[in-house]
């Protein structure tokens, strides 16, 4: 008898299913994995298709019990989205994996395919594969029901400026433009004296109240109003307001200060000329051009308003001028500009070239003004100022004429205008002839002030066709690298199925 040196190879044999006699190795229910999914089904009570709500104004999908979440397609947040529909079915069996499947975008279908084991007969584990649908149904969101309700708030900013110039409303729609600050507004409303900003919660209001008085010298206060009170849950509803004002004075303005305020920004001259209107209101002094800086909460410390309205502009001609290079400043004086060229004119009004009558004035518009040219200003000696502190100044020191800008063809610069600027959707109540004429100065601030230039967007226009930067015969322009392009999608960039792309 011979005696095997290599060790016995065992090997697990086979048994036959109890139900189609398969050799099968052996396993707690004793059947093949065929026979065993036909008597158990582990997918059992987990739903095969279910519905999912998408809100087509925002493109957000609804999570129960009431939140809006934004998914794009086959994302992880979306599947994270679909798997919590079916969360409590799926608590019974063990899920391994999870996907979509390919679908057509604009079928209102989703499928995810499924892997779940579950434990069955005598402890064997089955496994197996299968797809659940889920149907697209559309339903608008709370936010955007009212947002088409156009009439259902819970919050509203009420702008004012008790100003018949509106050139200060202007720049701050370009800044709420610039910034995107009007996103979250159910509606924007145009009356007479400013704007009203109406919101679906109490927070959106609050940021465009702290907006404004980072943007703007303004002050503000809010009032709530009792709607509704739930005495069984203790829920209050209340709809705010929010009242901002703004200081009354707009560019250009003469304005006339009091004299602690003027002795506090450096002893300078109470007649001043609003330069612009940021964050706080620049000021410029035309005798010394001293210039300084008022902030909101000095203002309303130390109000004053402005001497006259921007229809009581006349057009002077100026005979002659000669500028002052040199002058001696005093002690406890402020900053100067030095932008500005002091110089002393005498000009006449084109109504009365007839006469001999001119008036001796100092300006800051030096580097500006030569023999000849048109200018606009304000005419002091033959005017009544109903203004408290203007009248209790020494005569002597109120000046004949105040020049505030250069005058220039509006026709011609309006006609070689070659950019735009966007505007608010509000509702208003139509756009007369002084509007009009308003937003044409406030063009040509734009023009002529690179400083308020740099925080407003400014597009090229496709009516016109843009002239080079070369061309200069003294009107202020707008360089073409001061330009944005503005993105109109007006058609579709393949142009169709079958059609070539579209590269211009």
């Amino acid at each position: 008898m011979e005696y095997m040196k290599e060790p016995a190879v065992f090997s697990q044999g086979n048994i036959l299913c109890c139900q189609c006699g398969t050799a099968i190795p052996p396993n707690p229910a004793n059947m093949c994995v065929a026979c065993l999914r036909t008597q158990v089904d582990i997918t059992e009570g987990i739903p095969k298709q279910v519905i999912v709500h998408f809100c087509k104004q925002c493109g957000r999908y609804l999570q129960p019990p009431g939140s809006w979440v934004q998914c794009a397609l086959e994302s992880r947040e979306l599947l994270s989205l679909c798997l919590k529909k079916i969360k409590t079915s799926l608590s019974k069996v063990r899920l391994i994996d999870a996907g979509f499947v390919w679908t057509e975008p604009h079928s209102k279908r989703l499928k995810v395919k499924l892997t779940v084991q579950k434990e069955v007969m005598h402890g064997a584990i089955l496994q197996q594969v299968f797809i659940v649908e889920y149907v697209v149904q559309s339903q608008m969101c709370d936010d955007c029901h009212r947002v088409e309700a156009k009439d259902y708030w819970k919050a509203v900013v009420q702008v004012r400026q008790k100003t018949l110039h509106k050139k200060t409303f202007y720049y701050l729609e370009q800044l709420i433009l610039k910034h995107r600050v009007h996103q979250n507004t159910l509606r924007i409303k145009e009356i007479h004296d400013g704007l009203d900003f109406y919101y679906s919660s109490k927070q959106h209001a609050q940021k465009m109240v702290d907006f404004l008085q980072c943007t703007v010298p303004c002050r503000s206060k809010s009032s709530q109003r009792l709607i509704s009170h739930d005495i069984h849950s203790n829920t209050y509803n209340y709809k705010s307001t929010f009242s901002v004002e703004i200081v009354p004075i707009c560019k250009d303005n003469v304005v006339c200060l009091s004299p602690k305020l003027a002795q506090s920004l450096g002893n300078m001259s109470q007649i001043c000329v609003c330069l612009r209107i940021t964050s706080a209101i620049h000021i410029i002094d035309p005798n010394t051009l001293q210039i300084a800086e008022i902030d909101g909460n000095t203002y309303w410390r130390h109000p004053f308003n402005s001497l006259f309205q921007p229809k009581q502009l006349e057009e002077f001609i100026v005979m002659d001028i000669s500028r002052i290079h040199e002058q001696k400043q005093g002690a406890g004086k402020g900053m100067k500009s030095n932008k500005h060229t002091l110089a002393e004119a005498w000009v006449q009004k084109t109504s009365e070239l007839n006469t001999d009558h001119q008036y001796f004035c100092r300006t800051h518009l030096g580097h500006l003004l030569n023999p000849g040219d048109l200018v606009l200003g304000f005419d002091l000696v033959n005017c009544n100022l109903n203004d408290e502190f203007a009248n209790k100044m020494n005569p002597s020191c109120i000046p004949d004429v105040v020049l505030i800008k250069k005058s220039y063809d509006r026709t011609r610069r309006q006609r070689r205008r070659n950019w735009k600027l966007k505007e608010l959707e509000r509702e208003r109540e139509g756009m007369d002839t002084d509007d009009e004429r308003q937003y044409q100065d406030f063009l040509e601030d734009l023009e002529e002030d690179e400083t308020i230039r740099k925080n407003v967007n400014i597009y090229k226009s496709t009516v016109i066709p843009v002239e080079s930067d070369t061309d200069d015969d003294g009107i202020p322009q707008i360089s073409l690298t001061e330009m944005l392009d503005d993105l109109q999608i007006s058609q579709d960039a393949t142009g169709g199925e079958g059609a070539d792309m579209l590269t211009e």
